[in-house]
């Protein structure tokens, strides 16, 4: 009896240890696929929602002056202004998208990512930090081509108060059309991919580094020490993108119809009417202390999910 209780079992030997058949581990099933992008989806909402308020300050920080040159206001003004004027709920404006985002974009970008590492392997025999890098920038770019809407929809609503998701989906319909949806979506690509590169394949060769070089284990001291290396360097990678992307998708609610034609007419434009320090708008404290904590945040709680789940670590 015991035999053959044990016969419906069959391990499956891997680099990382004996999986059972079936389990979430197996690639290629449903539940694998399935359990990789919930448990990234949640974990990314959850980091959005904590750090939410820094995003909308990031985005106030970034249209300041749009297409002027001045004197720019600092954080610190721009959330007392916020508080002041429009209450506190101005901090969460837009998280209705901003969270639907979180789910369907944090759900692919991460659970793409190992399918891609895997794929490079399979092909390459390698999956050395250059292939973890390209496995990390094809997952972001493809996962923020498909929930572009939703980053439009999220922006327009940071920086318009008065209005709420569906209006401000018929307005959008009425006024600019379905493709007003996809504003801004070549420097979303790549600033998608930049960052899923850089956080993802640092945060996983991190692990790797700490691991080999230093006494600590699997656990939450190598898992918040890996994020915060991630988190720092994601950041520095994508500041000027961020910027090109949200200027581009708030052009209707600046000055003009249309300033910026594309990415690199964007890129051109704020540097010589603003300044090449312009394209760093909402960097600096802004900028990491809501990039860095989502980071760190998204990682830990992934990687108790997956535990939970009964899934290998990231």
């Amino acid at each position: 009896m015991e035999e053959a209780e044990a016969a419906t079992v069959s391990p499956i030997s891997t680099s990382r240890g004996t999986l059972e058949k079936g389990g979430f581990n197996e690639p290629g099933t449903l539940a694998y696929a399935l359990c990789r992008f919930s448990t990234s989806g949640v974990a990314v909402g959850v980091a959005t929602t904590v750090t939410h308020p820094m995003d909308v300050l990031k985005v106030r920080l970034q249209m300041q002056l749009a297409g002027q040159r001045g004197q720019l206001v600092g954080m610190g003004q721009i959330f007392t202004q916020m508080i002041k004027v429009e209450g506190p709920g101005s901090l969460y404006l837009g998280i209705a998208p901003a969270l639907t985002r979180s789910l369907l974009y944090g759900g692919l970008r991460l659970g793409l990512y190992e399918p891609c590492k895997h794929a490079c392997e399979y092909v390459f025999g390698s999956s050395n930090f250059a292939f973890k890098f390209a496995s990390g920038a094809v997952s972001g770019a493809l996962a923020t081509a498909l929930t572009n809407p939703t980053e439009v929809l999220k922006v327009r609503l940071q920086m318009n108060p008065k209005t709420g998701p569906v209006k401000e989906l018929r307005k959008i319909f009425a006024e600019e059309g379905t493709r007003a949806l996809w504003k801004g979506v070549g420097p979303a690509m790549v600033r998608a991919g930049c960052l899923t590169a850089s956080q993802v394949a640092t945060y996983d060769e991190s692990k790797q580094a700490l691991l080999r070089w230093t006494p600590l284990n699997e656990g939450f001291s190598l898992h918040f020490i890996s994020s915060c290396i991630a988190g720092t360097v994601g950041t520095l990678m994508t500041a000027p993108v961020d910027m090109i992307k949200t200027r581009l998708m708030l052009q209707r609610e600046s000055r003009g119809a249309r300033m910026y034609r594309n990415g690199f007419h964007c890129a051109y434009q704020v540097v010589a009417s603003e300044s090449m320090g312009a394209l760093y708008k909402g960097r600096g404290f802004a900028t990491f202390a809501r990039l860095g904590p989502q980071t760190t945040i998204t990682f830990l709680v992934y990687e108790q999910l997956r535990k939970l789940a009964g899934i290998n670590a990231l």
